[in-house]
């Protein structure tokens, strides 16, 4: 539920600050970036601090060494949040990141279907709609990327590069 606090509370408060003291003419972008990385910094840290225990035990039983994917996860997720913030590496972070996001899924099933005396957001139905609600965010910030990306690498769109004959 943390990085649904973390998801939610950065993306509406730099909302409204850009909105209502910056003036941004596209904040919504630049807010659900800032909350995804708030968000994939605290679950990274998680993986390597916080959680990391619990983390390894969700992990499904056929993996191979569960403490490493863990700690490669986390790494990962730190280096995503850190990438959204460099134009370069926006794309590649949020594509890649939302990929991991369906990678990671199955140790989320696997652990509200084992799980014992799970609290009621850990139960299959809202851990799955929480994984969809992180999925749509990258998934934004990647297609918002994507759109920014094309608008700066084409500076004479509608132009005709054909030279009419004198």
């Amino acid at each position: 539920m943390a990085p649904l606090i973390f998801l939610l509370g950065t993306t509406l408060l730099v909302h409204a600050t850009s909105r209502f003291l910056i003036l941004s003419r596209r904040p919504w972008p630049v807010s659900l970036r800032a909350g995804v990385a708030v968000m994939l910094s605290a679950t990274g840290i998680a993986h390597c601090v916080g959680m990391r225990a619990e983390l390894i035990e969700m992990a499904p039983p056929g993996l191979p060494t569960p403490g490493f994917l863990v700690t490669l996860t986390g790494f990962l997720e730190l280096a995503g949040a850190a990438a959204m913030f460099r134009v370069p590496t926006r794309p590649w972070a949020a594509g890649g990141l939302t990929l991991m996001l369906v990678a990671m899924f199955p140790a989320n099933v696997h652990l509200a279907l084992t799980g014992t005396d799970l609290p009621w957001y850990d139960t299959l139905g809202p851990r799955t709609l929480l994984q969809a609600l992180f999925f749509a965010a990258t998934s934004a910030v990647f297609v918002s990327s994507l759109r920014k990306r094309s608008t700066y690498r084409s500076p004479r769109a509608g132009r005709s590069h054909i030279r009419s004959r004198p």
